[in-house]
């Protein structure tokens, strides 16, 4: 049996503290339940990473620069509209195929949220960095028109929204979106 390197161990714990965080958030998820998932014990977890929330912020940028690849291969050579629906269908697929990317998109915000609220700034700002960059793809892919920009992700958040709560797609409050959108379906449990 081949060993892994700390690099590819330290990949696997990003990997599962996605999908542990996006069930539970970042208060509602153990430090045990990451580990158990990866098959390592909680000390070596912690000579991975310092802390849960270091684990969590690793796990927090790597969502946001999985979705920011997802836009820029989607968007690569195209633009305007054509850069749109295709940024926009493959972020459809992305939410359809692994929940837990939407889940945990959902649960960073909620934990900046948090964090700020007890004064700890630092988290808000690396996530807040994070998304910049997300908004600067879309932005760049779109001709740097800020309307288009808002638009988008003011319409990518509302699909967040619908889906985490489970609208299914025949229900009339997809009705204003375009057809990839509205084949979103429920969420697995």
């Amino acid at each position: 049996m081949v060993r892994m390197s700390a690099e590819e161990r330290r990949e696997s714990v990003i990997r599962a503290a996605m999908s542990e965080f996006a069930r539970g958030g970042y208060y509602g998820t153990s430090t045990e339940a990451i580990a158990k998932r990866v098959g390592v014990s909680q000390p070596y977890l912690f000579r991975l990473f310092p802390s849960k929330k270091a684990i969590f912020l690793a796990a927090s940028e790597r969502c946001l620069s999985d979705t920011i690849r997802v836009f820029e291969e989607a968007a690569e050579g195209l633009s305007g509209e054509e850069a749109l629906h295709a940024m926009a269908n493959a972020y459809t697929r992305i939410i359809a195929e692994q929940p837990d990317r939407l889940l945990m998109q959902m649960q960073v915000y909620v934990a900046v949220a948090a964090a700020e609220a007890t004064g700890d700034h630092e988290f808000g700002e690396a996530v807040r960095a994070g998304w910049m960059g997300l908004w600067e793809t879309v932005h760049l892919a779109l001709g740097a028109d800020v309307g288009e920009t808002t638009t988008f992700l003011a319409y990518g958040m509302l699909v967040n929204t619908l889906v985490a709560m489970g609208f299914p797609p025949e229900h009339r409050v997809w009705e204003g979106f375009y057809p990839s959108a509205r084949r979103l379906g429920r969420l697995e449990k």
